[in-house]
């Protein structure tokens, strides 16, 4: 497994790195709201009738982009924390 390399981080690289990664996580979940609204409406207008496995799949791959970015929060805060800042 990969060393956690927070550590080594200064205090200020550790802050602008846990603003970044909390930007880009809200960011992707505000996108994958949308995106899940966009197909529940699709799918209640074209009743599920003939619905394309390409316009599901998105929603489904979302989780698994969305969770290393919440581990690596994680691991940063944890780190954040530990430093007491």
């Amino acid at each position: 497994m990969k060393k956690n390399n927070f550590s080594e981080l200064s205090n200020e690289d550790l802050l602008k790195k846990h603003k970044i990664v909390k930007s880009a996580t809200i960011g992707l979940g505000i996108c994958f709201v949308i995106a899940l609204s966009l197909l529940l409406y699709i799918l209640i207008e074209k009743e599920f009738k003939n619905i394309n496995i390409a316009t599901i799949l998105p929603v489904f791959m979302m989780p698994i982009t969305f969770t290393p970015l919440l581990l690596n929060l994680g691991l940063i805060k944890k780190e954040i924390k530990s430093r007491n800042l």
